[in-house]
């Protein structure tokens, strides 16, 4: 849990004064309770609905400025789960500033602007009375880029878009190319964690007529999987990595498409009779 602002250290103690019984700390705790529960429920909306209008919302802001004036008032806002969410970023988000009546605030809209952030999947927002905000969010995990009409995309596990811009230090993670790639990577890169050894050779994967995937390794090698059982091919291919090296051979493509069968395709020569080197 991070704190994004506190409350100011007390450099004195005012002086005591004589308030009226239903002024005081306790009796307005319990009532600032009640308005709370009242301002989130059912209770609020059948007695609003019984009022007019500037009757009701005239009686809820004397309440929300009384209970200011007795220190309900926000003073620290804590968050969990924040990692890649910029601390002011949310906090604009949030809405809120130090010394907003707390019971001022609208959780539901503050929730919603929060959860409407690039890195966030899941956000809640709630008051701990007297004066603190707490907001708890999931945020999304980089799972892949996407490369649409020649620009990049950081997407999460379920293909939803996290950014279209500055994702350069998410360069180390593999490439999907297609338009449904988004809402297929998860599965695909699953499938492909099952043998590590071909997963680390990994650079991007291509969808196919939206049923299958070409997937391309270090060296320029392609792989091309089937539209049904590509974990089988993909095992089958580790094996025949690790029984014959297949894949440190002068291969161009392997074709996984036939059943149990390895269609080898071998890389084209130079003109000095060597390999081309596609990275080269």
């Amino acid at each position: 849990m991070s704190r994004l602002f506190r409350s100011d250290d007390k450099r004195g103690q005012p002086r005591r004064r004589v308030v009226p019984m239903w002024r005081s700390r306790p009796a307005l705790a319990a009532g600032c309770g009640l308005l709370a529960v009242a301002l989130g429920g059912s209770g609020w909306l059948a007695w609003h609905a019984g009022l007019p209008q500037r009757a009701s919302d005239s009686v809820v802001r004397a309440l929300i400025g009384v209970s200011a004036e007795a220190g309900f008032v926000v003073r620290d806002v804590f968050v969990v789960g924040r990692a890649s969410t910029p601390k002011d970023t949310l906090l604009g988000a949030l809405g809120v500033k130090r010394g907003t009546p707390i019971l001022d605030i609208d959780l539901a809209e503050a929730r919603a602007r929060v959860q409407a952030l690039p890195w966030v999947r899941e956000a809640s927002v709630r008051r701990l009375l007297p004066n603190t905000v707490v907001v708890e969010i999931v945020e999304r995990k980089p799972l892949a880029l996407w490369q649409h009409h020649k620009q990049f995309a950081l997407i999460d596990d379920q293909g939803a878009v996290i950014l279209r811009d500055d994702v350069g230090p998410f360069s180390h993670l593999m490439v999907v190319v297609g338009e449904d790639a988004p809402a297929n990577a998860a599965q695909l890169v699953q499938m492909l964690a099952t043998e590590p050894d071909l997963m680390a050779r990994v650079k991007a994967a291509v969808r196919v007529g939206g049923r299958r995937w070409n997937v391309h390794l270090a060296h320029g090698i392609d792989v091309k999987l089937p539209e049904h059982e590509p974990g089988a091919a993909w095992r089958r291919l580790a094996d025949y990595q690790r029984r014959h090296g297949v894949l440190d051979k002068n291969v161009r493509s392997l074709d996984l498409r036939i059943g149990d069968r390895l269609v080898v395709r071998p890389a084209a020569p130079a003109a000095d009779g060597k390999p081309v080197d596609d990275d080269a």
